[in-house]
């Protein structure tokens, strides 16, 4: 845009290049920069863990680009849905994804996504992020102890030693639909991908290794986050300037977690995870006191 000086009651256009503005197309690449690097953390997170990304997205949204919940969270699944598409393939080509237990979690979350959605609509702001907050203190406690691992005596998931796939009964269904549903309740109301329900469930209740579980997780993540895109979607509440590069960027750093996840100490990584959840925390509940 042009720039109107006046000089001696005459007036001279003076272009903005000669006054060192940058021109439009130089300063959308520079906003583009934070949302991408907001979107490669996202993307790490969810590759070193299958299950952090998605709880982090929308808070570094909310207190990096200052935007509210409603609109960081479709931006949030969108990223969650390809950083975890990317997991999620590279798990189906190994072999590791027990896929029946991914769909019928996957199934769950998407009927109970819609629920979520709505209530974050007729939900006061501040309420909402204060509830993310307790979330986040939670979580970071339960990361921070997650070297006591937890399994029942008698898992209600089995594992068939001959085909290495579940032994489906009414309790393993009940227990793997039932974190579906809370994931998916969870992805609508605050833009989460519902791994953190998935991935502890996965390890308390079944057998599987954690490469397994996280690679599950992953599916799970891919399709419900899917399923919560379209409909926020459908509402128009999708800011592109912003989801573009943050969606570039999670699909970046998730490819790097995923090679960096089998050399990172599982502790170290847990502990670091849950640091930077109470960190999160702490700013998510100053935002929502002090407005």
């Amino acid at each position: 845009m042009p720039t109107i000086a006046e000089t001696r009651g005459t007036t001279t256009i003076v272009s903005g290049r000669a006054l060192g503005i940058a021109p439009a197309k130089r300063r959308i690449r520079v906003e583009s920069v934070l949302p991408a690097a907001l979107g490669s953390i996202t993307g790490l997170l969810l590759g070193l863990t299958g299950a952090g990304g998605g709880i982090v997205a929308a808070p570094l949204l909310m207190l990096a680009l200052h935007l509210s919940l409603p609109e960081a969270a479709p931006i949030s699944l969108m990223a969650v849905a390809l950083g975890a598409g990317v997991g999620m393939a590279i798990g189906l080509r190994q072999g590791i994804v027990r896929y029946r237990a991914a769909l019928l979690m996957a199934g769950a979350g998407i009927l109970a996504s819609p629920l979520g959605i709505h209530l974050a609509r007729l939900l006061p702001e501040r309420l909402l992020t204060l509830l993310f907050a307790v979330l986040l203190a939670l979580i970071a406690q339960r990361q921070w102890n997650v070297h006591r691992r937890i399994q029942d005596d008698v898992l209600p998931c089995a594992i068939d030693a001959d085909t290495g796939r579940f032994v489906w009964t009414r309790p393993c269904a009940r227990t793997v639909a039932g974190a579906g549903l809370l994931a998916g309740f969870l992805s609508g109301l605050l833009g989460v991908g519902g791994g953190f329900i998935l991935v502890p469930t996965l390890r308390r209740h079944t057998p599987l290794p954690m490469q397994s579980i996280t690679a599950t997780s992953l599916m799970v993540l891919t399709l419900v986050s899917l399923g919560g895109t379209a409909q926020w979607l459908a509402a128009g509440a999708v800011d592109w300037h912003v989801a573009i590069p943050f969606i570039g960027g999670s699909a970046v750093g998730m490819s790097a977690g995923r090679l960096l996840a089998p050399r990172t100490p599982d502790l170290l990584l847990q502990r670091a995870f849950a640091g930077l959840c109470a960190a999160i925390c702490a700013s998510l509940a100053l935002k929502a006191l002090l407005g």
